[in-house]
């Protein structure tokens, strides 16, 4: 699952004939909404009958469905594109999109590849340097050219061992159904082979470069109905070769549910397998490439996270088996039982060993305390060599280098300091900019605080507050609250180019560090899942009542919003606090948890939320589920949720759900809109143009309800 940071801005007007409304804050008019007939279904969950009026909803591709959301989209449209605000809008949302933002490179031989998203075009490029990584760099891969919308993306690449062929993915309208294709580097021509059902593959190189290990999911009819978005398996493909008879080499008799990814070892010598059924731990084996030597056990059975690095006999392993916020051991390929592993470096005292990189023989280590980034050198014992400077309170990503190198490549970037790609020599010197974005900010014109804030429990979390420079809490500003609060993913400061419009504006902008998340470790995630998940909605509740306690803004003036995950958090706050907030961002929502699972990839998350098929966790998913605890006379704040057509991830028909059982509920005349974004998915390979208009539409919407001028 994703999140999106991304909201947007507007004013607002009156248009007759029951399609739209008045728009400035509290004079707006009650919508005439599509008529949405209540067809009770009724289910029955351990001796508790459950009736739910909008089951119909669920079969998006319907044609009275469809036409349903089609009129539920015309209604959103009047709405928003009547404002006059709205044109100036998207000119300044492209004003501010159009610059230019680099990918720290991936290293492979003497070949430097990376991305780079170029001005306003939709799809970010694929770049080569040869010899060294401030080399020209030329064109291997442009995916604007893959469709003339810009609607089908690039999903993932991986170069070969010499940098001469690059296995990529690419899918179109959001659908992230890869077909896997190899092109030769030197001359821009693809190869023959084509691989189909290669979803968030992984690939794994042979040393050749002639052969590679790579994920596929079953083709329709080989499984059960149904089965299709499950069962991944690991085959091995030889060039030249039909991929057809690709042979298995992973995966036969394991769960349907079993998450398996494979990559090759730093030194390329081994592929690394690992297998997941739980978001808090996975299994790692190892297989020799090239041989007929069998897959041998390297990780089995640890209750926590494990990786590894491999490389001239050593082995490198940063896990929170034992420690929740992660220890580094090592060990060599001779002695892998966890019985021989040594530890190096101890988990460290309020933070969180995020990676491990080698090159040179030494280990970077990244490492995040509160959501904010260090980054420090260490030798093969552990002993710490040096602590690599950063620019400011901010994030580092994209650790990259050869282990045998002397060059480590990472990326840094933070609130209102865009992405900016650094080379370190290992071996001594500063940190260099090899590519610096051209996004023009200056972060002097800014706050930025770090606060921490009690939640409903006493629990203490940490939340990022943003205003323009000298802003004094006065209880008005119009803020906006951000969250999302599950699967062990942590909020860190990222450069969001769309925020500017809210912050010139006056307005405050707050991340709330909720638990669920990563940002304080393992025990922080298991404090927010499961039966434990309301301590999630509590956290980000205590965040707005703490923003409105400290003088900021008040609770007609703050809004909230999240995405994915983030979705269900902010729907599920609105149903236990529709007092405290004006307006609510919903994207790409779960909202119906009792019947989640039932669809697309859902049961992969049932080690996070639970299952309504247990008896335990039914009881505390029909406690906080958004769509069966709206009630119906309450004065529900305005919402606007948001889909697309084409998600694999969470199915539209949550938010199409959602927007019948808030619109049929609500006594308020809040509107309640639902945006349906077509060619479009969960938001991965959204084309920069089709971003722009979905952000105008958010902060138009935050606009109109917050009056903000």
């Amino acid at each position: 699952m994703i999140s999106s940071r991304r909201i947007g801005l507007g004013a607002g007007m009156m248009v007759l004939g029951g399609t739209l409304m008045m728009a400035r804050g509290d004079e707006v008019k009650r919508p005439v909404y599509p008529e949405t007939p209540s067809r009770p279904a009724s289910d029955l969950y351990h001796g508790v009958e459950i009736v739910d009026p909008f089951r119909w909803l669920e079969d998006v591709n319907d044609p009275e469905v469809r036409a349903w959301s089609a009129a539920q989209t015309k209604l959103t449209r009047s709405a928003l594109d009547a404002d006059t605000q709205r044109p100036a809008l998207v000119e300044r949302l492209r004003t501010l999109y159009d610059y230019q933002t680099t990918s720290a490179p991936i290293v492979r031989g003497k070949r430097y590849f990376f991305t780079r998203r170029e001005g306003l075009k939709n799809q970010p490029i694929v770049y080569v340097r040869e010899g060294n990584a401030q080399a020209e760099a030329r064109v291997v891969l442009d995916p604007n050219g893959f469709s003339q919308d810009g609607t089908v993306a690039l999903d993932w690449m991986f170069p070969s061992p010499d940098g001469s062929l690059l296995a990529y993915g690419s899918s179109p309208n959001g659908s992230e159904m890869s077909t896997l294709k190899v092109l030769n580097v030197a001359n821009g021509e693809h190869l023959p082979d084509t691989i189909s059902r290669t979803r968030a593959c992984t690939v794994a190189w042979e040393p050749s470069g002639q052969a590679f290990w790579y994920v596929r999911y079953p083709e329709k009819g080989t499984v059960p109905a149904g089965d299709e978005m499950y069962n991944r398996k690991i085959f091995r493909h030889v060039l030249g070769t039909n991929p057809e008879s690709d042979p298995m080499m992973f995966g036969q008799g394991r769960s349907k549910i079993d998450w398996l990814g494979v990559s090759e070892s730093e030194d390329g010598q081994y592929a690394v397998i690992s297998s997941s059924t739980d978001w808090i731990k996975n299994d790692l084996y190892l297989k020799r490439l090239g041989d007929d030597t069998p897959i041998v056990p390297l990780a089995v059975g640890l209750e926590g996270q494990v990786e590894v690095a491999i490389f001239d006999g050593k082995v490198i392993i940063r896990t929170n088996a034992k420690t929740p916020r992660f220890q580094v051991l090592a060990t060599d390929v001779a002695r892998l039982a966890p019985a021989d592993w040594k530890e190096i470096i101890p988990e460290q005292d309020g933070g969180v060993i995020e990676a491990i990189w080698i090159v040179d023989r030494k280990i970077a280590v990244l490492t995040s305390r509160r959501a904010v980034s260090s980054l420090a050198l260490h030798d093969l014992e552990g002993r710490k060599l040096r602590e690599i400077p950063l620019p400011s309170l901010g994030t580092v990503s994209g650790l990259n280098g050869e282990w045998d190198g002397k060059e480590l490549f990472y990326s840094f970037q933070s609130f209102l300091y865009p992405a900016t790609v650094f080379r370190l020599d290992v071996q001594g010197g500063e940190p260099v900019v090899i590519d610096r974005s051209t996004a023009k900010v200056d972060p002097a014109d800014y706050d930025v605080k770090q606060v921490t804030y009690p939640s409903k429990d006493g629990t203490e979390v940490p939340m990022f507050v943003l205003s323009k420079k000298g802003l004094e809490p006065q209880s008005k500003a119009p803020t906006l609250l951000y969250g999302y609060g599950g699967f062990d993913i942590s909020l860190s400061p990222a450069y969001d180019a769309d925020l500017r419009i809210w912050l010139d504006k006056g307005g405050v902008y707050a991340i709330a560090n909720l638990r669920g998340g990563g940002e304080l470790g393992r025990e922080w995630h298991a404090a927010g899942r499961l039966g434990k998940k309301q301590n999630v909605f509590d956290d980000f509740i205590a965040a707005g009542e703490y923003l409105i306690k400290s003088g900021y803004t008040n609770p007609s003036k703050l809004a909230i919003e999240g995405g994915s995950n983030g979705g269900l958090l902010v729907s599920a706050c609105l149903t236990q606090r529709p007092d405290l907030f004006r307006a609510v961002i919903c994207a790409v929502p779960l909202c119906d948890m009792l019947r989640y699972h039932r669809f697309s990839i859902a049961r992969n998350w049932i080690p996070e939320y639970g299952s309504a098929d247990d008896r335990e966790a039914f009881a505390w998913l029909r406690a906080y589920s958004p769509y069966h605890n709206v009630k119906n006379g309450e004065n529900f704040p305005a919402v606007l949720l948001l889909t697309g057509e084409s998600d694999t991830r969470v199915e539209p028909m949550h938010a199409y759900k959602m927007a019948a059982r808030l619109q049929a509920g609500t006594a308020s005349d809040r509107p309640i809109y639902l945006r349906v974004e077509s060619k479009a998915g969960h938001g991965a390979g959204k084309p920069l143009a089709k971003r722009i208009e979905e952000e105008a539409d958010k902060w138009t919407f935050l606009f109109q309800q917050l009056s903000v001028p």
